[in-house]
């Protein structure tokens, strides 16, 4: 997969592309079939966000006979852990554990991704600092915020 800006989608994108993803492929009629499922959504809505995915270098076109197949330019994988960090980029520091605790107690996890949870903070607990440093000001600033 290429170098693709995927933090350039919007939600909508994102939902035809959990489409694609999971089809690893597919044609706007089927895009379009399985959407309809999802949302109400016109057709044309449906093609209009296709073509800006296009745009955008996101998915690709093949020709197969007288049909488009869509096919990703970025993995899902990618995709995710591209706009993750984006949005933890612009976070202070000192308050991503907060946002990680909360992001937590809302989802729904499986027995093996808590287990994996659990792997990973025991490792990162010995050697976790007491306190993370607030960076929302340069150093050595009198900082408030946190």
């Amino acid at each position: 997969m290429t170098a693709i800006d995927a933090t350039k989608m919007s939600p909508a994108e994102w939902e035809l592309m959990r489409i694609i993803w999971t089809k690893n492929g597919a044609s706007s009629t089927e895009v379009i079939k399985l959407m309809q499922q999802k949302r109400a959504w016109t057709e044309s809505t449906i093609k209009t966000l296709l073509r800006r995915l296009v745009n955008k270098k996101i998915l690709k076109t093949v020709k197969d006979g007288r049909k488009f197949i869509y096919h990703p330019t970025v993995g899902e994988k990618e995709a995710m852990d591209e706009n993750v960090t984006e949005l933890f980029d612009h976070l202070c520091n000192m308050k991503k554990g907060k946002v990680v605790i909360e992001l937590l107690s809302k989802l729904e996890l499986s027995r093996s991704d808590i287990k994996e949870l659990q792997r990973i903070l025991e490792q990162k607990s010995k050697t976790a600092p007491e306190m993370v440093k607030c960076d929302c000001l340069p150093e050595g600033m009198k900082n408030e915020c946190c």
